[in-house]
């Protein structure tokens, strides 16, 4: 089965809403093999619907619409529907009942353009509206699925999700589930990564493989479709295996962590903690490592020290230092990372230290940081980077690099 997603509503293309309905709906549909290639949104114009269905259904056996079913002139969706179908709109009388209760609850008087949103198409499966008044429907068709939801999401997403997947699998003849996994890493570019991998994304099949880059992280999504538990997990398992063969060294994390969570995760498993300088990431570091539930446990603080006053006088950065190399140097970065530990008594301290942007500082490019990292009982160390991109890019790519630098240390 190949599906389709229509959402309709000139309120999506004038960008006043984000039309999340389609990546609910995906999402779901993904878990019960259904392909979706096209996701269309159209106004609320019943020419230009009818010219999308007609494009969905050279392409697609299963049609999903969202928005249009109220009870205004431009909720058009089933009529629209209806006439390109020929067939008859009728009145669902439970739907009509349910409606009419609503208002009579409220001591409100239900005007008539209300009963509009009790017409079906005739013939088609109801799908109850359990949190709103329109109810949704089901209609197959010269071996076409159509399927109606409501536009607000907090309607469609339990329809859905109680009533619409349910009506989904009757129609399916045989379940091939998909199953995903994402492995993400860190220190490897896209396009390297790729190139060291293209070989098995050439030849992908069962599962595929798409990467996907994202401020300085790369991911690789895992996709297995078999209608067995057991055989799905085999086949990501085998393909993961052969991945991290190659690239391994790179990879962090699973799915929707971070790496500052995995960071964090060793830390707190070798019973060590953890305390921040920053400069130029301005208390960035610590708004993510702060983020994290249970985060007191090996984080102790941080100062941010911006100016090189504070820097000298509260974190103690010796004033020959900032006199003979600058703020913006890797013996400053170094002497922030240990006197933080040793002010806060912690196993490693951090620091961030360089040039966000937009002009050039001591006569570094922006871009330039350095990360000191200092254990206990350990040589402290400075780690030098050219980052690329605007300030704020720069800050958050430092932050998960100084991250990625404690994680390897760890490991």
């Amino acid at each position: 089965m190949n599906g389709e997603i229509i959402a309709v509503g000139s309120e999506l293309l004038l960008g006043q809403i984000a039309n999340t309905n389609a990546k609910f709906i995906s999402q779901q549909l993904a878990g019960i093999g259904v392909n979706v290639f096209y996701h269309t949104v159209v106004g609320d114009n019943a020419e230009r619907l009818k010219r999308a269905v007609e494009i969905a259904e050279s392409r697609s056996n299963l049609i999903i619409f969202t928005g249009g079913l109220g009870p205004t002139k431009d909720d058009l969706t089933k009529e629209t529907i209806a006439n390109h179908l020929g067939v008859k709109l009728v009145h669902n009388e439970a739907a009509l009942g349910s409606i009419e209760e609503f208002f009579r609850k409220r001591n409100v008087t239900m005007t008539p353009n209300n009963r509009k949103q009790a017409l079906v198409f005739e013939h088609a499966e109801v799908l109850p509206n359990d949190t709103g008044m329109a109810p949704g429907m089901v209609l197959t068709k010269n071996e076409i699925t159509y399927m109606l939801l409501p536009g607000p999401p907090s309607e469609m997403e339990p329809m859905f999700s109680n009533y619409g997947m349910k009506a989904i699998l009757n129609r399916l003849e045989s379940i091939d589930r998909i199953e995903s996994r994402v492995l993400r890493f860190f220190g490897i570019g896209e396009s390297t990564l790729e190139h060291t991998l293209e070989d098995f994304i050439d030849q992908q099949t069962n599962p595929t493989i798409a990467p996907l880059a994202s401020d300085g992280e790369v991911t690789l999504r895992l996709t297995a479709k078999h209608p067995s538990d057991l055989e799905r997990r085999r086949l990501l398992d085998e393909t993961e295996a052969k991945i991290m063969e190659r690239v391994g060294e790179f990879f962090y994390g699973y799915d929707e962590t971070t790496i500052i969570k995995e960071m964090g995760n060793l830390i707190e498993s070798n019973n060590m903690t953890l305390s921040v300088a920053e400069s130029l990431t301005g208390g960035l570091f610590q708004e993510e490592v702060t983020s994290i539930a249970g985060v007191s446990k090996w984080f102790q603080g941080g100062i941010v020290s911006y100016s090189p006053e504070i820097k000298i006088n509260v974190l103690g950065v010796n004033p020959d230092t900032v006199e003979t190399y600058g703020v913006v140097s890797k013996e400053c970065a170094m002497e922030m990372a240990e006197n933080v530990r040793k002010l806060m008594d912690t196993d490693i301290g951090i620091s961030f230290t360089g040039v966000a942007g937009p002009a050039s500082l001591e006569g570094k490019e922006p871009g330039s940081v350095y990360i000191g990292v200092s254990f206990k009982n350990k040589p402290t160390a400075s780690h030098f980077v050219l980052l690329p991109g605007n300030r704020e890019t720069v800050r958050v790519r430092a932050v998960k690099t100084g991250a990625w630098y404690i994680l390897k240390e760890l490991r």
